[in-house]
């Protein structure tokens, strides 16, 4: 299970100040071999800062409370709900370089349910930290398994690391798929089986558990 420090960063503690961001990244780009002064690279570290603002939003967020509202007059609805195919970018946390990729959420509830955009934005909102895939699937399904407190929980993400097609080992095309199962998901072969078939993946000795 991921540490709890990482899933929960502590929002008070003090950011650097802008100007020390953007002085960081002229560092980087005379590091590079670039002079940060010449027209075309003026403005860069603030456009650099601001694109940091969207790419680490999730810090700013609490994913708990994005679950907080459930609707429980469902009819008694007790079938699996899932949303697959949600796209979303992220970025490596050992080269900060992106990660995109595409996640598939089900659970089975107990007596109450979440508007499907929540799911959509529990996804975003560790999406948009620096991450590594499998903490992140476990992330998601932790928080909705604590939140919801459903029958069971299952997460498969499916994603390119950047990392990895456009350096070091350079093997584009290559993709990463991990898994965490929770309650019925992990204890009933069926459930488990019926949920990657209904997100197309029937082959679940391809999945990297978590």
């Amino acid at each position: 299970m991921a540490n709890a420090k990482n899933s929960q960063p502590d929002p008070f503690t003090p950011r650097p100040a802008r100007s020390d961001a953007e002085e960081a990244v002229r560092t980087l780009i005379r590091w590079a071999g670039d002079d940060p002064e010449r027209e075309g690279l003026l403005d860069t570290p603030g456009r650099v800062v601001r694109a940091y603002e969207e790419f680490f939003s999730g810090y700013l967020q609490n994913p708990a409370e994005i679950l907080a509202t459930t609707f429980s007059e469902v009819e008694g609805y007790d079938e699996m709900i899932v949303m697959n195919d949600i796209r979303f970018e992220s970025h490596c946390e050992h080269h900060m370089v992106p990660i995109i990729g595409k996640a598939h959420i089900g659970y089975l509830p107990n007596h109450r349910v979440v508007g499907i955009s929540k799911l959509a934005r529990l996804v975003e909102v560790y999406a948009k930290r620096l991450q590594i895939q499998e903490k992140m699937t476990v992330q998601i399904a932790d928080t909705l398994q604590s939140v919801l407190q459903p029958k069971g929980v299952a997460v498969v993400i499916e994603a390119a690391h950047q990392c990895m097609t456009t350096r070091g080992v350079h093997k584009p095309g290559a993709g990463l798929v991990t898994s965490r199962m929770l309650g019925a998901f992990r204890d009933d072969p069926s459930t488990r089986r019926e949920f990657l078939g209904i997100v197309g993946m029937t082959g679940g000795g391809t999945l990297s558990n978590t």
